[in-house]
């Protein structure tokens, strides 16, 4: 019960922090906001506090900050629409913009307390590809094709993504001394292994986490968390479109996630209070940069689609038609309410 408390609390906190990004900047622009909520369906609390309702509703997934006349006419001053069109775009960005910096705090926190990675080739097997281009155990790889390479999961999430992709690999070759590097560059065509059933070069990683020593070097590998999530979800969605993997595995809803986030608390907290939290901090970077991701797609009825409305009418000079547009928000938000159904519905076959 306390793991699903916990993954709750995880999906309360990145909601919040996402609204509050909308409700911040909407305030700051003078927009009057009619109720900020958090949950989804009837209330279970309620309170009004000047022009705003402040809600805290049934179900844990979700929340809003509805703006007056945010989706239509409305001659009031302080509604959405009749604000600039820079007011606008700054209040729908701020959302995800907010969730950016929520899994920023904690990657800070992660980095912190274990660290980053600093990684090498341990293994090179004989006859590989990787063999064959000149490649050898301590080989620090720094590039593949045009991805930066700081960790190695890089590499295996960018070659899961491109299978069979000839790469142009960028790495550096200590000395024997080890006190410099030699930068080189070769190409690796990797083989399809039957065994495994994916594409391999013939390399084997070996790794571990070094403590930061300057503050630059918090920042650099914090915001190389948050560069994984985005690269690692496009480069998801890529597979999920190349049908390169089924829609059920790439998508998980909110009650499996909860039972994955249940799971490793239960796992974390055997081993500590410390590993518990920072398995939560880890959780938390990875929902929130990923909502914020999800929310930037240029999908109707989500803050992406809303961008690109506004943008049109920066380029235009006027404003799409507001019923047109809320049509297709509308169709937008049919079309992401049936895609949660089919998510539920994975999730709960999943248990079974």
């Amino acid at each position: 019960m306390l793991n699903i408390l916990a993954a709750i609390l995880v999906f309360g906190l990145i909601v919040l922090v996402h609204e509050f990004g909308h409700f911040l900047l909407a305030k700051a622009n003078g927009i009057g906001v009619v109720e900020f909520s958090i949950g989804m369906g009837p209330r279970l609390l309620s309170r009004q506090w000047g022009e705003t309702r402040y809600s805290w509703k049934l179900l844990p997934f979700g929340g809003s900050c509805m703006m007056l006349g945010e989706d239509g006419a409305d001659s009031d001053p302080k509604a959405f629409n009749n604000k600039s069109v820079w007011a606008r775009i700054m209040v729908v960005f701020a959302g995800p913009a907010f969730n950016f910096i929520l899994a920023f705090f904690f990657a800070v926190i992660i980095v912190m307390n274990m660290g980053y990675q600093k990684f090498w080739i341990s293994e090179v097997t004989e006859g590989s590809p990787a063999a064959e281009a000149g490649l050898q155990p301590g080989d620090v790889i720094t590039r593949v094709n045009n991805r930066k390479i700081t960790a190695y999961e890089d590499v295996q999430v960018y070659m899961m993504a491109n299978p069979g992709e000839t790469l142009t690999v960028r790495y550096e070759r200590p000395s024997e001394d080890g006190s410099s590097y030699e930068e080189m560059e070769t190409v690796v065509v990797p083989q399809y292994s039957e065994e495994e059933g994916r594409y391999l070069m013939g390399v084997i990683f070996s790794g571990q986490y070094v403590k930061p020593e300057t503050l630059g070097e918090v920042v650099y590998y914090s915001a190389y968390q948050i560069r994984y999530c985005i690269t690692s979800t496009f480069d998801s969605l890529k597979m999920l479109f190349t049908r390169q993997i089924q829609a059920d595995e790439a998508v998980a809803g909110p009650v499996r996630i909860v039972a994955m986030i249940g799971e490793n608390v239960e796992e974390s907290r055997e081993i500590g209070t410390s590993v518990m939290l920072l398995t939560l901090c880890y959780w938390s970077l990875i929902l929130s940069a990923s909502l914020g991701i999800m929310n930037l797609l240029p999908l109707p009825a989500l803050d992406g689609g809303r961008l690109v409305f506004l943008l049109l009418e920066v380029i235009r000079g006027k404003g799409i038609d507001q019923e047109k547009e809320g049509m297709i928000h509308m169709a937008g938000l049919l079309l992401l309410m049936v895609l949660m159904v089919f998510v539920l519905f994975n999730d709960i076959r999943s248990f079974f």
